[in-house]
Order: structure tokens, then sequence, then C-alpha cells
């Protein structure tokens, strides 16, 4: 068995985790990125060319494991009706991209959600403009009117009502932002916390450094493009509700769609109440795993050795291999 990923989002950490592992890697996808898996950063055993090169994954006895990159780039119908075996529950991935679903998953998980707003006019305080689906924040805008919503929604091609069925309007939740990454073991049935980041946002972050006055006058529009992650340890206090969230998650998602296993991530922000928000659910390893390549302060105090999320998957693999349970994870 070898272990594979597409050539983009969090391949890096992903292939490395398998080598420490000790499992042969396969990076496919754009010929551009072959030099960063075999040459600069050499964690690629093989390199194949191609966005999902089904056969020779096949040949090679591969094991595929989901990124966002990889969900973006084939679509949820080509994934579902892959052949290549693939770590995870496939049928999470739609729950996933599908907003209405999404919510649903996390209100049966009991988690504090923002409100939803279903009709633009209804817009009666700030609100964040989402497409569906994994694009790493693009797209996302703020709005605070329906004047306001119905101006800035025609930079994604909305002109009517017709056209919201690709969005959803959120209730903008003051706070710090915070992305606690998981991994749920299906093997031993125990849920972990990885670590946790907060996204660097273009131009988000970018317009704090211009000044109000500079702002208003050049009427510089919020963009929330993710450009990278930075490490966030959170107060002691909150891990737990972090922990919790985690929990309700993984058991509405057995009841729901069959389980959740691997690794996620909830995206949400804690309010100056020190409440815990949750505005979107991740069903597979996110990019905000990235800085913990080595590790991070948590899976440090579980495993006393370098751990990232990227390992911990291959972990689960070798453990399921020894124990001839592949079958349980593998879909």
């Amino acid at each position: 068995m070898r272990i594979a990923t597409y050539a983009s989002h969090s391949a890096l950490q992903i292939l490395k985790g398998a080598k420490q592992e000790s499992f042969e890697t396969v990076a496919f996808g754009k010929a551009r990125a072959k030099p960063l898996y075999t040459r600069y950063f050499p964690v690629a055993d093989y390199f194949i060319e191609g966005t999902y090169p089904e056969e020779k994954l096949l040949e090679l006895d591969a094991v595929v494991i989901p990124t966002g990159s990889f969900v973006a780039h084939l679509g949820i119908e080509l994934v579902e009706k892959m052949k290549v075996p693939y770590y995870g529950n496939k049928a999470a991935l739609r729950w996933e991209s599908d907003r209405s679903l999404e919510r649903r998953w996390l209100e049966k998980a009991k988690l504090r959600l923002p409100r939803v707003y279903e009709d633009p006019d209804d817009i009666d305080g700030p609100v964040i403009v989402k497409p569906f689906g994994a694009k790493g924040g693009r797209g996302y805008f703020l709005a605070k009117s329906p004047e306001d919503f119905w101006k800035k929604a025609e930079r994604l091609g909305i002109k009517d009502k017709e056209e919201l069925s690709g969005i959803q309007i959120q209730e903008y939740v003051l706070g710090v932002p915070v992305y606690p990454h998981y991994f749920y073991s299906k093997l031993n049935r125990e849920l972990e916390l990885m670590s946790i980041d907060r996204r660097y946002e273009s131009n988000a972050d970018a317009i704090g450094r211009i000044p109000a006055k500079e702002q208003r006058d050049l009427e510089i529009s919020t963009n929330y493009t993710v450009i990278g992650n930075i490490p966030l340890v959170l107060r002691e206090s909150l891990l737990m509700d972090v922990i919790e969230a985690g929990e309700g998650v993984v058991k509405a998602a057995e009841e729901l769609m069959g389980g959740l296993w691997g690794p996620f991530c909830l995206e949400g922000v804690f309010t100056e109440e020190l409440e815990f928000v949750v505005f979107e659910i991740s069903a597979r390893i996110v990019a905000g795993t990235n800085p913990f390549v080595h590790g991070s302060p948590y899976s440090w105090l579980r495993y006393d050795k370098p751990v990232s999320t990227g390992r911990r998957i291959a972990m689960e693999l070798k453990q399921a291999e020894d124990e001839e349970r592949l079958d349980e994870i593998l879909t």
C-alpha cells in the first residue's frame, strides 16, 4: 500500500507524515508542481501528472487522502465514483459542501450557529456572504443592508433572487477567529485535538495597515481569500468547549451519514462572552494544519513525539493494515 494525494493544499505534510511511518508516497497533479514534491521537498517517491490518474494509482496500490484542493479540482461527483481506495467517509463531503445540509449537521451536533438569512431583503445587521464549497475564502464579502448586499453580489454574478442557490448569507458574529483541527480514530473510537490555527486573509488582514480615513476615501471592499495560516494556542479553560463541539459533530455524523473519521476542522469564533460560535465544518484535512509539520503543543501533550495531522493519518492506516481492518476506514 502506498499513500497518495493531490499535489497542493496540505500534500507536503501528508506525504512527509507517510514517510515517517515508512510508507512509499505518490503525488499527482500539475507538472509545474513536480519539483516542489520531488526536489525542493523530497517527500514523493512517485509523481504522476494529471488531475486524477486513476489507472496509475490503482497500479501503485495507492490509497488517496482527500484535501480541499482535491475535492475542489475533481468535484464531489467524481470523488464519489472513484475506484482508488479513499481514506474517510465520502458521504461527509456532500454534507460539507452543501450549506443547508451542513447546517442541519451542525444543528444536530447542538452547536451555537450564526443566524442564516434566506432572503437578502431581510438583512438587518452585518452579514458575511459565502459561496458553497471549498474555495479558501474566495468570493466572501460583508454586507450591512439589502442595498449593500445587491451592490456587492454583482462580483459573484448574482443579479436577482433566482441566482442565490450557490451562496449562504450568514450573520456576522464578532469574535476572534479560531480553527481547531481534530482527528477521529474510527479504529480506537477516540477524538484527538491535533492543533489550532487562525487564517491570514487578503485583503481583510491587510486593510488594518491603512488609516481609517484613507480606507473610506479608497472605498476598499473587504475580501477573505486565505493566504496563509498562523498557529494559535487557546486559553486552556476554553479547550473543553472546543473538544465537546468536536464530539458533538462526530456523534451527529454517525446518525446522519454513517460516521466521520480522520481529520476535520470546525471554523468559528470565540465571542467576548467566551462563547464558541461555529459557522462551518471542513470534513477533511485543512491547510491550517500546515504550520504543525513537527507537531503542535496539543499533539506533543498526547504523543511525546512529532505528530502532524498528516502523520496521524499514516499512523491510522498503518494500524488498520497491521490489524487487517483497512475495510473499516477506506471507501
